[in-house]
């Protein structure tokens, strides 16, 4: 058996559209986004344990311990698993280099979840397919499917019907505002538009670039000013929107040297990066 892993990445992921088309008896929307993958995200590092322990190593400002995804991902695949593991009392130590922002829209913690249930799943040899660890990585969230899916995907549904579409190689310049925006105070929101009317893949794969909008931009970028200064500022170099629910917002460039030029330029006040866009997950061979 393998003892440890290091350096998985956990990808980000950017929302190149989101439209919210309806809702749910039970209060869940229905949206339809196209998920794409970016060469930007966390790291983590397992370690096997014996005695049955997960444990996180690293401390994550904000997140405690036991209501972190990584560890109730571990936990879920850990209880899901059980007899596959033949009496083994296997457990984990888990670190985390995060550089993904909480509550940035971006994915972060649904990443860093697919990404543990990818390592350790290899590393406890419990040999789930990857359509097992999707139907497991639902009850952590509705993107933790995406990330396990493996590649960009058009989503509908709460996000977790995917279909595998293909995307332009672009870069991407992100501006994090500095403000974390709770998903729920989005969605909760009685100005939200709720009925955009549904497309295609095909509607999308005739102008990916400028296709669509993000339906919860407008209430993100009202209830959050600074939401609103970074898409006004990042507007004045091409098609800027708002990935999720926000914070994050980013904007496309055909030519990494026009990337940098615009990166080069933003305010001080932010944090900005650049990415690519990638066709599949990191981990995807395992």
């Amino acid at each position: 058996m393998i003892r440890a892993l290091d350096n998985c990445p956990a990808p980000a992921k950017l929302n190149l559209f989101l439209h919210v088309t309806g809702r749910r008896p039970d209060g869940y929307h229905l949206l339809q986004t196209v998920f794409q993958l970016i060469d930007y995200g966390d790291l983590l590092h397992f370690a096997v344990r014996d005695d049955g322990v997960i444990r996180r190593c690293t401390e994550v400002a904000g997140v405690a311990e036991e209501s972190d995804l990584i560890v109730r991902a571990a936990r879920l695949l850990q209880s899901a698993t059980r007899l596959k593991l033949e009496g083994k009392t296997v457990g984990a130590d888990i670190a985390i280099d995060k550089r993904l922002p909480l509550g940035g829209g971006l994915g972060g913690g649904s990443s860093d979840a697919a990404t543990t249930l990818i390592a350790l799943n290899h590393l406890w040899q419990t040999g789930l397919t990857r359509r097992e660890l999707m139907v497991l990585g639902l009850q952590l969230g509705a993107d933790v499917p995406f990330f396990l899916f493996g590649r960009n995907a058009f989503a509908e549904g709460v996000g977790e019907t995917l279909v595998p579409i293909a995307t332009p190689d672009r870069w991407y310049v992100v501006i994090e505002p500095g403000v974390s925006v709770p998903t729920a105070s989005i969605f909760g929101a009685t100005e939200l538009t709720r009925n955009t009317k549904p497309v295609k893949i095909s509607d999308f794969s005739a102008a990916p670039v400028e296709f669509g909008k993000n339906d919860l931009q407008v209430v993100a970028a009202k209830l959050f000013p600074p939401v609103a200064d970074a898409i006004q500022w990042l507007a004045a170099h091409g098609n800027a929107r708002m990935t999720g629910s926000g914070a994050c917002v980013f904007c496309s460039f055909e030519h990494e040297h026009r990337a940098d030029e615009v990166l080069g330029m933003v305010p001080s006040r932010w944090k900005a990066w650049k990415a690519r866009a990638i066709a599949e997950h990191p981990l995807a061979c395992l």
